[in-house]
C-alpha cells in the first residue's frame, strides 16, 4: 500500500482537509523534543494553523529521545500525518503539514543539537513526561545519580536527556552570539516551566557557571496548561483510515474536538501570534492548571483505575455506569473547593463539558492507557487537593477512593482475576511492598511510605490514612462499582 506523502495529497478524498500553503517554503522555527501522539494532535496543529495563515516561519522539526518509531512513521510520509477528530458518529479528517521531519537523538545527538542551535529556531517545545525531566520528585533537584544525567555532565557534546539537549543547544547558540530559544514544556505537570528551567540551570551550572548565568538572565521557560484527550492509536484505526484515504498513514493520531493551550506570556525572542490561533496568553497559568489537573485529570485517573479494576476497557463505558458517574461528581465536589478559578472559567459549565468529553464513545479511550505512570500523576491530580481539604478540616472520601483504587491496581490483577501489567516507574517497588504486607491495612500503610508519591505530612495524617484504608477495604470487599456507590450515599 502506498504511504501518505506530498505526492499523494492531490489524490485524497475531497472532504479531507490538507495543507494549502507551499510546504517547500516552510522554515523550521520550532524543535519539539519527545514527538508523540499528543504533540501531533495538539501543539503541531496550532503551528499548522499559523503556517496556513501565511507565516511560514513556524515549521516543526520533531525529535525522539528514545526510539526511532515515530521517525519511521513520519519521515517516509514527508512529515505528513492525519488528525482524526471524532465526536460521537461524526469524524473530521485533516492532514497536518507542519512537520519538517523527525530526528532520533540517540542515533546522532550532534545533529539534533545543531538543529536546535540554528538561528531560525526560536522555540523548543517538549513532551517527555515527568520522568524525562530527571528531577527528584520529592526535592525537585537534578538527579545527579541518574546514569544519563551523569553522562551528559561528563560529555555535553553528546547529550542523552532533554535537559542535556537543551543545555548543549543553548551553549552552541551562546557561542554563535545568538539569543536563547524559548523553552515551552507541554507536559501535563504543575509548574512545568519551572521544572524544566530548574533541570536546565542545574545542569548548566555544573558545566559552565557563566552559561547558566546567561540562560538565567536571557532565557524564557513559560508555564503552560495543555488540554486535549488523545487516545492511543491502534492498528484498527490505521486500517480504517487507509480504507478511507486510499493510502496508508502510519503516523495518524485521533483526538476529541476540544483543545486548549494556555501559555504564560514570557518569551525570549520571536513567537507566532499565538492569541490569533486560539492560544490563551496569561500572566498566571496556575489557576487554569489547577482546575485541569484536579477536575479533568483527577477524575480521569480515578475512573480509569476503578473502571479497569471492574473490567471496563474504555472511559465512556465506565462513565455510563451510574455509580461511577455519581462518584465523579462527588470527586469534583471535593476538588472544586480547592480551586481559585481564573476569570473566564465557569466551573459548573466546565464540569458539564468534561462529563460530555468523558462520554465521547468515538474516542475509545482505554482505561489502562490512563492508568499508566500513576505514581507520577497521583500527587498533582489527587493528593494536592486532598491535603488542602484536610488542612481546611474537610473530608476526602471521594479523593481517598481514587487513591485506594491506584493502590489496588498496583496488585496487577482485576476483580475478575485477569493479570495485568502495571506500567509505572515504581512498579517493581510497589510489588515488593505489596508482597511483604501481611494484610490489607498493612498494604495501605506500606504504599503510603513511598515518599516519591506521598508527602510525609499527608502519609502520616490519621484522617487521610483512615480514609484511604477504609476505601481500600471497601474495594476489596465490595468491588469498585459498589465502593463508588457507597461514597455517594
Amino acid at each position: 500500500m502506498t504511504r501518505l506523502n506530498d505526492a499523494a495529497l492531490s489524490s485524497l478524498p475531497a472532504d479531507v482537509a490538507r495543507p494549502a500553503y507551499d510546504r517547500a517554503q516552510v522554515k523550521t522555527g520550532v524543535v519539539h523534543l519527545g514527538i508523540g501522539a499528543f504533540h501531533r494532535a495538539h501543539q503541531a496543529v496550532v503551528f499548522d494553523d499559523v503556517l496556513a495563515s501565511g507565516d511560514l516561519r513556524w515549521g516543526v522539526l520533531g525529535a525522539s529521545l528514545r526510539s526511532p518509531g515515530v521517525r519511521d512513521q513520519l519521515n517516509p510520509q514527508d512529515g505528513l500525518y492525519t488528525l482524526v477528530v471524532r465526536d460521537g458518529p461524526a469524524e473530521h479528517l485533516r492532514v497536518i503539514g507542519a512537520g519538517r521531519g523527525v530526528l532520533v537523538g540517540p542515533e546522532d545527538p550532534a545533529a539534533l543539537v545543531a538543529a536546535m542551535a540554528d538561528a531560525e529556531v526560536h522555540i523548543v517545545t517538549l513532551t517527555v513526561t515527568e520522568k524525562g525531566y530527571r528531577l527528584d520528585p520529592a526535592t525537585g533537584d537534578l538527579l545527579l545519580d541518574d546514569p544519563e544525567v551523569a553522562a551528559d555532565l561528563a560529555d555535553i557534546e553528546a547529550p542523552r536527556t532533554a535537559p542535556g539537549f537543551i543545555v548543549a543547544a543553548l551553549r552552541a547558540r551562546n557561542a554563535k552570539g545568538l539569543r536563547p530559544f524559548t523553552v515551552i514544556s507541554c507536559d501535563n505537570l504543575p509548574h512545568n516551566g519551572q521544572r524544566i528551567r530548574a533541570g536546565v540551570l542545574a545542569m548548566a551550572r555544573r558545566i559552565d557557571p557563566a552559561l547558566a548565568g546567561w540562560i538565567e538572565a536571557e532565557g524564557a521557560f513559560p508555564q503552560t496548561m495543555i488540554d486535549r484527550i488523545v487516545p492511543a492509536t491502534i492498528p484498527d484505526d490505521i486500517a480504517r483510515l487507509t480504507a478511507r484515504l486510499g493510502v496508508e498513514d502510519q503516523g495518524m493520531v485521533k483526538a476529541e474536538p476540544f483543545t486548549q493551550w494556555v501559555i504564560e506570556d514570557w518569551f525570549a525572542g520571536e513567537r507566532p501570534d499565538f492569541a490569533a490561533f486560539g492560544v490563551q496568553l496569561t500572566d498566571a497559568v496556575e489557576p487554569w492548571e489547577d482546575a485541569k489537573l484536579r477536575l479533568l485529570n483527577g477524575a480521569h485517573s480515578a475512573v480509569a483505575y476503578l473502571g479497569a479494576l471492574s473490567g471496563y476497557e474504555h472511559v465512556h463505558e465506565a462513565v455510563a455506569v451510574p455509580a461511577f458517574r455519581a462518584f465523579i461528581e462527588a470527586l469534583w465536589d471535593e476538588a472544586q473547593t480547592t480551586l481559585s478559578p481564573p476569570p473566564g472559567l465557569d466551573v459548573d459549565a466546565y464540569r458539564a463539558e468534561l462529563m460530555a468529553r468523558f462520554s465521547n464513545s468515538a474516542l475509545m479511550h482505554r482505561t489502562r492507557q490512563i492508568a499508566m505512570d500513576g505514581s507520577q500523576k497521583l500527587p498533582q491530580r489527587l493528593l494536592a487537593g486532598a491535603a488542602e481539604r484536610l488542612a481546611a478540616g474537610q473530608g476526602v472520601e471521594a479523593l481517598a477512593l481514587g487513591v485506594a483504587a491506584w493502590m489496588r491496581w498496583q496488585e496487577g490483577v482485576t476483580e475478575g482475576g485477569e493479570a495485568v501489567v502495571v506500567d509505572d516507574p515504581l512498579a517493581a517497588r510497589t510489588a515488593e511492598l505489596i508482597a511483604a504486607s501481611e494484610n490489607d491495612e498493612a498494604e495501605v500503610r506500606a504504599l503510603l511510605t513511598l515518599s516519591a508519591v506521598f508527602p510525609q505530612a499527608l502519609a502520616t495524617d490519621r484522617r487521610f490514612v483512615e480514609a484511604v484504608t477504609g476505601a481500600f477495604l471497601s474495594l476489596r470487599e465490595h468491588g469498585a462499582v459498589e465502593a463508588a456507590r457507597r461514597v455517594t450515599e
